[in-house]
């Protein structure tokens, strides 16, 4: 398991402290950092079963100044989309975890992140 987080985010935080509590085996990957390629971020899409722009932080001052709220959301702008967020990765929605099975979750809530340690 792997969680993909920003150390300065109270979802991220809150994250962890459920995978400490409940013993989980886990990669942090800070990816503000260590910036995921484009390969990388279409595998956790498909691992989340997402487009890019559902786990885009479209309030982020970067996304304001790219203009994503009025870039279209379909197949021919998805590697758009992608660029976009392998160049700016505060804009990657945050945590995402990616479970042993295969797929991965949005950890925003305790919810999610119990699911991904279900899936592990």
């Amino acid at each position: 398991m792997e969680i993909w987080i920003n150390p300065a985010c109270s979802k991220c935080r809150g994250a962890l402290h459920i995978l400490d509590e409940e013993g989980a085996d886990y990669t942090v990957r800070r990816y503000l950092e260590d910036v995921p390629s484009a390969d990388e971020i279409r595998a956790v899409l498909e691992r989340l079963g997402l487009e890019p722009w559902d786990i885009t932080r479209t309030q982020e001052a970067d996304a304001k100044e790219l203009g994503l709220k009025a870039w279209p959301r379909d197949d021919a702008s998805r590697e758009r989309w992608i660029g976009a967020l392998a160049a700016h990765p505060k804009l990657i929605q945050r945590p995402i975890i990616t479970a042993d099975d295969g797929t991965a979750v949005v950890g925003r809530s305790e919810e999610a992140v119990r699911d991904a340690l279900s899936r592990s």
